[in-house]
């Protein structure tokens, strides 16, 4: 299991707002089932490393389905094979640390 930290920036639109994209991104996210969580600076994603490469790639495209001429991704892929990692597990570790 990996999680992934995914930014998707559509460049050149006409008004500096992202938001009807990563409104789109969420409802493929829900619509697919994948466990993820939206950030203010991105989504986390949690899967399979090959599905996530794959599902990066698909998300990547949706603002050119929309007239979007350029679009940049930053993708983060944090895969554990010594243990299973799930969304939050991080988070809960360090609150742990602090209490």
């Amino acid at each position: 299991m990996a999680i992934m930290q995914l930014t998707i920036i559509p460049l050149g639109t006409q008004t500096p707002s992202v938001g009807q994209y990563v409104a789109e991104i969420q409802q493929t996210l829900r619509r697919e089932g994948v466990r993820h969580e939206l950030t203010d600076m991105g989504t986390l994603i949690e899967g399979d490393p090959p599905e996530l490469f794959a599902l990066a790639a698909r998300l990547h495209a949706l603002p050119f389905s929309h007239g979007v001429q350029r679009v940049v991704t930053q993708m983060v892929l944090d895969e554990r094979r010594d243990k299973d990692v799930n969304l939050g597990d991080k988070t809960a570790a360090v609150h742990a640390r602090l209490t």
